[in-house]
């Protein structure tokens, strides 16, 4: 058994081993950094192989009672120590993984505790190896090791510690799950490691080593199980008290953030192994601040009081700024030396103070036209001679400007508004204004070369500490509930725009941090927050002016996504790393995706959509992608919303300014569209308008046009996207390369882009029918999978919108439909082009099933117009690939079935015949086995695909038995009809999603089945079953979606007139757990079902006994008196309705009673119960409460049946009038009987004079 070591440990602590033979015994020893060894030069691998072998061979020989031992050991592993084996250099090393474990064994074995030179070599040693060779040990290397340094630590003097806690570190890391007694060990109360890392430790470089040391415990490599919850929970409270401590007087500010590093990273493993475990809210807030806290270490001129503990408040609180400055005389900007001396930031991302919004939104806009100035002279320098940067370069470069660059972000706070002065400068700065000062040169700088590179290493090492925290915080996103932390968003996310000093909050960083990594994280971080949070920013509104006295909650949620969409729309002028902007858009998709547009004022996304347009053409491809991106989540926001709509119908040259005559503000993002390859400066949008005025731009060469209306612009460019070629190739991708369409991530996000063009849209791209279908047959003949894929997912996403316009519901005028012809047209060209070798690519299993879905969104209308032979192949094809072993396409193609099953074309015509009632009983049984056996699959989803398709099946006949009448029942054969009651019943006992289909299965099956057949032997037990499979399910703690099901299934059972209810022995518990739940269940749609069925049997002799109908009579009263009565506020818009199937109810019990109910009924209609029925019969009879509807959006067609039977006012006057008289005739035998009658006539009587009068 192998477990994973220090192979990738986090780099934490000292430089690496010095590759000279003497070892030095300092604070400057090697850390545990193996992500980032030393690839200085030294002999070739070959060499160092060499060496290795021949050190290993003599280590291997030498015994412990050697008599020059000693030397022998000092001597060997010093020429080991010398040597780099690091395996990311050029060469690759071949010494085996298990010949270092078998070295280190054995070496182990050798060098005694009681010599501690040598024991620190051997430490040394093992970090040396593990780190560069990245070792995987077995498990017996793993215990013998860690025995080892264990004991070294008990028995070794102090000073030998800090070795061996590093080798311990990268023997344990990621195997802390592994080793229970070194954990019991080292972190109990009095372990060393707690004891080193304690915030008391005068020893900074032991505290450093230990917090290391216990980070790598508590890493988890994926695959392992997790450390302990008591010992993680040990070292997460050591690493928040380590956050949380001040420096030490008298420590190196290089290793105090050495020893923040290494508790940030262990903080981060504690919080990365699953949720949150760490106690409550006291807790959370605690490391949130510490982590804020963090976020701008070294920032210069802060000067905050920092809170301990963050509380979650929907205001901004706790962090006060310093008292302002005085006020002092106007001047224009200071020098860079002078800022110097001042401690003010002279960089372009630290050069002033604001607080006042009009004039940051000011300042960004000169700091673009200054930076465009700079860069056009730079690069009208670098042009002469100089070719183009290629990505590896570009990265290089990246590096090197985080490395730096101070890590430093521009804070708000301290002074009042800028000057008229200050800002007249910034027009017309000095050469140095766009550089940071630590980058000036020794003449330019105070500071000597060796106190410039203390300064710049010192901000490397802070710039990692915000780095650090941030990818912290992000795992702090990731492990809390997304509901406890809205509580904490104004400490990270700003709510308001101005009017004093700005809160300090991620935004803060993304604009102003220098370091493009730390600005990448914050970005990580705020995507993180926003994704999933449409729940809470769903209260968001600001539509109407807030009141004065206070401000609502959803008007400072308003205020945030506002706030987010300014500060983020800054970032994207002001980013100039291609990766940093890549994020940048990324976080702006989910804030467009999650913020409810439809509640705010117009006007954001119509800002967004100018500002990003011109990011299409970018040289990035991975901003392009995530421009097109972002337009997906911009037409998919509340779809169809108005302010998109007018977007997309508006001229190119209004909608956001024409894409060839706009241009990125970064240098990077240079057109690869232009026809002429000629560099050109970055100008921002501003500075282009200015020059387009008077020049001319190159035009793209696929991109829509101003005068073609017809399309919206947005679909024509993501088709040229998709299938032009490019004009020239990407700056990045070098010259060359002929005629190449968009690199693949492109295009899948255009086709993307398509599909939701598609769906949200739908009114506007159905003029562009033809092309679409050129481009999905185009993207279907590629031999890229994926472009396939997306291709057949834009067809079904077409066909669906076209199958929505045709439904009754939607009343779309036929003038706006698209034309059943067309239509026809359409499908023809796409089912005779590849999707048919796209349905039978086996190599591709999703593929095909996004085929079978593509079949399933034919309208119906033009299936029935297609071609015999079209139609018989897509049936066959659908039939054939329900055997296949996949699930996916199994699932997909089942679906599939059950859509086809309720074309009327194929219930009517002969196909229907062909395939369900054919002579040819092989085909018939083929064809009938297909979905029952279906339900027998193991995977859920195929399950439920096969009970949904068998409640189409089944509504089928029961369609058809309605218009055919009993000739269609006795074609069907028995034993069919029987192995899909008895399948049914099985699926009634599935998992809900299986369930809720199956029960209506069954009701449609019970309500088909004919006399002759219930009264067969064979079909008694099934039927018995099925019965009571669905009270089972009505009486369950199910889902209630299935519950409802289950009730309108009995509804649906009891219209089969030949179904014995008055004798059935388990007719009493239908009509029992009926009675149940329309007095009791919580949810009202369930009451509306139960309601609804216990009003479908048309005779009295269904009902049963008196008894009988007695409960049913009381449980429909007590449910009326109690329809208002909801324990979820949300149930409330159900209770109309509840209220007319209920009194719908009683009046068709009223209508069927005899003499023998009358007891019953005159005693509850004589009291107070009978007036409160009668109120509710009279709202129910002049129709003023819900005609039978349930009042939700997401109902299907089957939970919209309660009170259907119900007429106009005169229809149900005429009904209670024929009750009236039937009453009457009711011949009284008995005494006493007489006056029970009369209770309910004079009841009814009153109840039509009243209705009579309206």
């Amino acid at each position: 058994m192998s477990a994973p070591v220090g192979v990738s440990a986090p780099v934490f602590g000292r430089p690496a081993v010095p590759a000279f033979p003497s070892m030095a015994l300092s604070a400057e020893a090697a850390p545990f950094s193996p992500g980032e060894s030393d690839c200085s030069p030294l002999d070739s691998l070959s060499d160092a192989e060499k060496q290795f072998s021949r050190c290993a061979a003599k280590l291997r020989a030498l015994r412990s009672d050697c008599s020059q031992l000693r030397e022998e050991l000092n001597q060997l592993f010093d020429q080991l120590l010398s040597e780099n084996y690091n395996r990311s250099c050029e060469l690759p090393t071949t010494i085996r993984p298990e010949d270092v474990c078998i070295l280190l064994k054995h070496t182990s074995g050798l060098v005694p505790l009681n010599q501690e030179h040598l024991v620190v070599k051997f430490c040394q040693l093992v970090h040396h190896l593990l780190n560069q060779l990245k070792v995987i040990m077995d498990e017996q290397t793993l215990d013998v090791l860690v025995n080892y340094t264990v004991n070294a630590l008990k028995q070794c003097s102090t000073w030998t510690h800090s070795d061996i806690l590093l080798a311990l570190s990268t023997v344990v890391y990621g195997n802390g799950s592994q080793c229970h007694q070194l954990v019991g060990d080292l972190l109990r109360e009095d372990g060393i490691i707690l004891e080193y890392s304690s915030p008391s430790q005068p020893n900074i470089e032991l505290r450093h080593v230990a917090l290391t040391c216990m980070a790598n415990i508590c890493l988890r490599i994926p695959g392992q199980p997790l450390l302990d919850d008591q010992y993680r929970s040990v070292c997460f409270r050591l690493f928040l008290k380590t956050l949380q401590s001040p420096k030490p007087p008298n420590t190196d500010d290089l290793f105090f953030c050495m020893v923040i590093q290494a508790a940030l990273k262990g903080l981060q493993f504690c919080l990365s192994g699953g949720k949150w475990k760490f106690g409550g809210g006291e807790e959370l807030g605690s490391v949130l601040a510490a982590l804020k806290r963090l976020m701008f270490q070294g920032a210069p001129g802060l000067s905050v009081d920092w809170p301990e503990v963050i509380y979650p408040a929907p205001l901004s609180q706790y962090e006060s700024l310093s008292p302002p400055r005085p006020t002092e005389p106007p001047k224009t900007l200071e020098s860079p030396k002078e800022a110097d001396k001042t401690g003010k930031p002279s960089g372009v991302r630290g050069a002033l103070v604001l607080t006042d919004f009009s004039t940051y939104k000011r300042f960004f806009r000169i700091y673009c036209k200054v930076f465009t100035l700079f860069s056009f002279k730079k690069k009208k320098r670098k042009s002469k001679g100089k070719g183009k940067k290629t990505k590896h370069e570009e990265s290089k470069v990246d590096d090197r400007e985080e490395e730096d660059k101070e890590a430093a972000p521009e804070v708000c706070g301290g002074g009042g508004d800028i000057s008229r002065n200050d800002v007249e400068s910034l027009a017309k700065p000095p050469t140095s204004f766009l550089y940071p000062f630590w980058k000036l040169n020794s003449s330019e700088s105070e500071f000597s070369d060796i106190e410039g590179n203390a300064q710049s290493k010192l901000r490397v090492y802070q710039c990692r500490v915000r780095q650090l925290a941030l990818h912290c915080m992000l795992a702090v996103v990731k492990a809390v509930e997304k509901r406890t932390l809205y509580g904490y968003w104004s400490s990270f996310i700003p709510d308001s725009p101005a009017g004093g000093p700005p809160s300090l909050t991620l935004l803060t960083i993304i604009l102003k941090d220098p370091s493009p990594k730390v600005r990448l994280c914050a970005l990580q971080v705020l995507s993180a927050i926003l994704d999933g949070s449409r729940q809470f920013l769903a209260a968001a509104e600001d539509t109407a002016s807030p009141r004065t006295s206070y401000t609502p909650f959803s008007f400072m949620l308003a205020a945030a996504i506002r706030e987010l969409h300014r500060g983020l729309s800054l970032a994207l002028l002001a980013e100039t790393s291609s990766q940093t902007l890549t994020q940048v858009i990324k976080c702006l998709a989910f804030l467009v995706a999650n913020a409810p547009y439809h509640r705010l004022r117009p006007g954001l996304l119509s800002q967004l959509w100018k500002q990003i347009r011109p990011y299409v053409r970018h040289r990035d491809v991975t901003v392009r992608g995530s421009v097109l991106r972002l337009y997906g989540a911009t037409v998919t926001a509340q779809a169809p919303l108005p302010e998109v709509q007018l977007l997309l119908q508006q001229p190119e040259s209004l909608g956001g300014g024409s894409i060839s005559g706009s241009v990125t503000p970064q240098d990077s993002a240079l057109s690869w569209r232009h026809r002429n390859g000629a560099a050109s400066p970055a100008r921002t949008p501003a500075a282009v308008s200015q020059q387009s005025s008077g020049t001319h731009s190159p035009q793209l060469p696929h991109t829509p046009r101003e005068e073609e209306k017809s399309s919206p612009w947005l679909l024509k460019l993501c088709v040229s996207l998709v299938t032009q070629p490019r004009e020239d190739q990407s700056d990045s991708e070098g010259a060359g390369g002929g005629a190449a369409l968009e690199p693949s991530p492109v295009r899948l996000e255009a086709l993307q882009v398509l599909s939701h063009l598609v769906r949200g849209y739908f009114s506007l791209v159905q003029s562009s029918l033809h092309e679409i279908g050129q481009v999905s047959v185009r993207c279907l003949e590629e031999t890229d999978p994926s472009i396939q894929l997306h291709s057949a997912k834009l067809l079904e996403e077409f066909g669906a919108g076209i199958i929505q316009q045709y439904r009754a519901e939607n009343s779309v005028p036929e003038s706006s439909k698209v034309p059943v012809n067309q239509v026809v047209e359409f499908w023809l060209e796409v089912l005779s082009g590849p999707l048919n070798a796209a349905l039978q690519n086996v190599k591709h299993p999703t593929l095909q099933a996004s085929a079978c879905d593509t079949l399933a969104s034919i309208l119906p209308q033009a299936f029935a117009l297609l071609p015999d032979k079209t139609q018989l192949m897509c049936i066959t094809v659908l039939l054939g690939l329900t055997y296949i072993e996949n699930y996916l396409v199994k699932t997909a193609a089942v679906r599939a079935l059950g859509v086809y099953i309720l074309f009327p074309c194929l219930r009517e015509a002969n196909i229907l015949i062909i395939i369900f009632f054919s002579q040819d009983v092989m085909f018939v049984a083929d064809t009938a086995n297909i979905i029952l056996a279906a339900l027998d699959d193991r995977s859920t989803n195929v399950r439920a695909k096969a009970a949904w398709s068998l409640g189409n099946l089944t509504d089928t006949l029961i369609i058809n038995m309605q218009n055919v009448g009993v000739d269609f029942q006795e074609q069907l054969s028995d034993m069919l009809l029987l192995k899909m009651l008895q399948a049914a019943t099985r699926a009634s006992a599935d998992r809900d999603k299986v369930k809720c289909n199956a029960v209506r299965a069954l009701g449609n099956l019970l309500h088909f089945l004919r006399h002759s057949q219930m009264t067969r032997p064979v079909f008694q037990r099934p039927l018995e079953d099925a019965v009571r499979a669905l009270v089972k399910t009505v009486q369950s703690e199910a889902a209630m979606k299935v519950r409802w099901n289950a009730c309108y299934a009995l509804g649906n059972a009891f219209r089969n007139s030949s179904l014995p209810l008055e004798t059935a022995p388990w007719s009493r518990d239908a009509f029992s757990a009926l009675c149940h739940v329309v007095t009791s269940c919580k949810n009202f749609k369930v009451r509306i079902k139960s309601a609804a069925a216990l009003a479908v049997p048309a005779q009295r002799s269904c009902y049963g006994d008196t008894k009988r109908f007695s409960c049913v009579w009381r449980s429909l009263a007590t449910a009326l008196e109690n329809s208002e009565d909801a324990v979820d506020f949300l149930e409330y818009r159900y209770s109309a309705s509840l209220r007319h199937t209920l009194s719908g109810a009683l009046l068709h019990l009223l209508s069927l009673g005899t003499l023998q109910d009358m007891p019953e009924l005159s005693a509850s209609l004589a009291g107070e119960e009978g007036r409160g029925i009668r109120e509710h019969l009279i709202k129910y009879l002049k129709a003023e409460e819900g005609e039978g509807k349930t009042g939700g959006d997401d109902e299907t067609e089957e939970e919209r049946n309660s009170g259907e039977e119900s007429g106009q006012l005169q229809q149900r006057l005429g009904r209670l009038q024929e009750t009236l008289d039937r009453l009457k005739s009711l011949k009284v035998e008995e005494e006493g009987g007489e006056k029970e009658k009369d209770v309910v006539v004079h009841f009814l009587e009153d109840l039509l004079k009243i209705c009579e009068e309206f």
